[in-house]
């Protein structure tokens, strides 16, 4: 059976149904019990599994961290959440000292079967540190994976194949997507590979890559372009599936990745690399980014103006087909 679910929704039956199959799922944030979390992401979830398995956390980022990895350790499967990306980068060291590190470090003895959700991205008009997109922080890390849902169908299915990997898992909500767009979510269990790419739209001309929030708008933008592209949804960041970018490339000839990370660094340009050193000689024109400046996300009253649009979107895939 299926029901009509926004993101939010998707997520909170995603948590919902591996908290009832598997005792050993708890969930722990700030503001995660009593208020259901900052979005409402945690709904209703206090009352249903008590606060034994859902915990309010004191504001301590990388105290929330360290305690999920010490649960991860000892036999459970946390999921911890922090509130805004920006807030996240004081987790860092937990993440990547030892979150990331143990399989490596026990020789396999020990892995740390925890997921980090967070909201990320710009386009709620929130403040600068609530609405940044620092996915190439996480994505670089070995030992760490970093996913992106894009819809409500594969944020459930992509959070349950999370929270039963044996590994840390950095889950990456798009803010601007929790709400968008409602369609039919399987209410039973559904699971989306972690690792491997979906292809949204075939085409012939030029092949788009995006992810997260990026996907509805990359499907507005070439609603009514003179060509056909292929959408490739990369999903998981890292570990990336680059045989399904390279193969759809070296079918189009030309590939535009967009994101709304800064240019400079960003997964874009790890992409673009990964395309040159395996399509290159199939290659009609150079690799389009269409990404965020590189500039701090500005106040609300910028935002506009910094954040990718279908515009931007559509000027970048005709510039491609013009080369």
């Amino acid at each position: 059976m299926e029901m009509m679910m926004n993101m939010v929704q998707a997520i909170n039956a995603a948590l919902s149904g591996e908290m009832e199959r598997d005792p050993s799922v708890v969930l722990l944030g700030e503001d995660v019990g009593v208020d259901g979390g900052v979005f409402r992401v945690t709904d209703g979830l206090i009352d249903r599994f008590g606060e034994d398995r859902v915990i309010d956390t004191p504001l301590a980022e990388a105290g929330i961290a360290g305690v999920a990895i010490g649960m991860a350790l000892n036999g459970l499967r946390p999921v911890a959440e922090i509130q805004f990306m920006g807030f996240s980068y004081l987790v860092l060291n937990q993440m990547i000292n030892h979150a990331a590190r143990m399989r490596n470090r026990t020789r396999g003895k020990l892995t740390v079967p925890m997921v980090l959700r967070m909201p990320y991205g710009a386009g709620i008009k929130a403040l600068e540190h609530h609405s940044e997109s620092t996915e190439a922080l996480y994505a670089q890390i070995p030992g760490l994976k970093v996913v992106v849902p894009s819809t409500p169908l594969e944020a459930k299915g992509l959070l349950i194949s999370s929270i039963r990997d044996p590994d840390p898992v950095v889950f990456l909500e798009p803010t601007r997507s929790y709400r968008m767009l409602k369609e039919e979510v399987p209410e039973g269990e559904h699971l989306v590979p972690l690792g491997k790419a979906r292809t949204v739209q075939e085409g012939d001309d030029v092949t788009i890559v995006g992810w997260g929030a990026m996907i509805p708008l990359i499907q507005r933008a070439v609603a009514d372009l003179k060509g056909s592209a292929e959408i490739i949804d990369l999903r998981t960041i890292s570990p990336m599936d680059s045989h399904a970018v390279v193969e759809s490339v070296k079918r189009t000839g030309r590939a535009v990745v967009v994101h709304e990370a800064p240019r400079s660094f960003g997964p874009g340009a790890e992409i673009a690399a990964r395309i040159y050193e395996g399509a290159i000689l199939k290659l009609e024109a150079p690799v389009e980014r269409v990404t965020a400046p590189d500039i701090t996300v500005p106040l609300p009253k910028g935002e506009d103006r910094y954040y990718v649009n279908e515009k931007k979107i559509k000027e970048g895939v005709e510039r491609a087909l013009r080369f």
